[in-house]
């Protein structure tokens, strides 16, 4: 019996961490997405300007700049619009 508890604790230990992993994945059927038009609105209500809009890991992500002229890389979730994270990138590392 503890050996099935045992196995059963690790299982779920690994099956979290797993989770907790791919966080900024977005699984949303494609159906349920709100349209690229309506994320270009979500980046110039928040002052952005976009150079590219792409999809990655299921998620919305924006490649442009922010307000301060800054690169930016936003992930978006695709149903609810919300900002997922913001990357701000270096010139120099290209």
């Amino acid at each position: 019996m503890k050996k099935i508890l045992t196995m059963l604790a690790c299982f779920t230990g690994l099956s979290a961490g797993a989770a907790l992993a791919d966080q900024d994945d977005c699984f949303v059927p494609m159906a349920d997405w709100q349209p690229r038009e309506t994320v270009a609105q979500l980046a110039a209500q928040n002052g952005w300007s976009v150079r590219r809009i792409k999809i990655d890991d299921g998620c919305y992500e924006i490649d442009g700049r922010d307000a301060q002229g800054r690169r930016i890389e936003v992930t978006v979730h695709p149903q609810t619009l919300q900002v997922i994270a913001v990357e701000y990138e270096d010139d120099d590392d290209e």
